[in-house]
Formats: structure tokens, C-alpha cells, sequence
């Protein structure tokens, strides 16, 4: 069985966003030269996520008004979290509901997908240097 390690970094200049990385995985699936095995996508920090859906810009709209709306930034005062001195309660609270992670079947060298399935990184406390990993095995 092969292993293969890849990290991918992200600046994102805005406090939440979303990043298609479909493209970036699938270049790691190629490079590890793994036909029939099994994909793991995962954020790095306990703010930001990883998931699968539409890539279609008034689904992301939407994400963005839900989420908000689920787990608002300000007031900061209203989360405990950011007695600390941090001010990403709402980024933690988002991160969970997404995910952290995914995992996607490698078929024949290529990520298995369903119709119109995509792979995001999704940053909810951007503005600084952060990464996500994708590692596959199989062989």
C-alpha cells in the first residue's frame, strides 16, 4: 500500500471565505500515483474546515448568511471564548458545524465523486497563514 503526504497553504484576506482546492487534491491524487484508495482532506485549524458541496456562488452566499446567522462574529462579548483575549468564538462554533474533514474514494486514479460534488476550504478566522493536509493511501 502507498502513502503519500500533502500540505496545502492558504492567506485567506478576508475573515471568512471559501477556496475551491477540488483541483489541488486531485493533483495530489496523480502525483501519488494511488489507482483504487481513499483521499482524507483535512483543516489544520480548529477555525477553519473542510467539506464537500456545490460549487455555485449563491450556495456560498447562502453558507455564509447561515452560518453568521447560527454563530454571529459581533458582539464578541456574547462568547465566553473570547474573554481570553481572542475574538473567534463564532469561527470555532463554525468550524464544527462544517467539518473538519473529508474523505473521498480514489477509483481508477481519479476522486470519485458524485454530480457536481467539490472540495472547500472554508476559513471563518482568516487574515493570517493557515494549512490544510490531504493524505492518501491505497495502491
Amino acid at each position: 500500500m502507498r502513502s503519500f503526504r500533502k500540505e496545502l497553504w492558504f492567506e485567506v484576506p478576508d475573515r471568512r471565505g471559501l477556496v475551491n482546492i477540488t483541483a489541488d487534491v486531485e493533483a495530489a491524487v496523480r502525483a501519488s500515483g494511488v489507482q483504487e484508495g481513499l483521499v482524507l482532506v483535512n483543516a489544520m485549524h480548529i477555525t477553519a474546515s473542510v467539506f464537500i458541496n456545490d460549487d455555485e456562488a449563491g450556495l456560498h452566499h447562502d453558507y455564509d448568511k447561515w452560518l453568521e446567522g447560527l454563530a454571529p462574529h459581533a458582539p464578541t462579548s456574547q462568547y465566553r471564548h473570547n474573554e481570553t483575549g481572542e475574538d473567534n468564538a463564532d469561527a470555532h462554533l463554525k468550524r464544527q458545524i462544517m467539518g473538519r474533514e473529508v474523505v473521498v474514494a480514489i477509483t481508477a486514479g481519479k476522486l470519485d465523486f458524485g454530480p457536481w460534488e467539490q472540495i472547500f476550504y472554508g476559513e471563518f478566522d482568516g487574515r493570517r497563514r493557515k494549512q490544510a493536509l490531504i493524505k492518501i493511501i491505497g495502491d
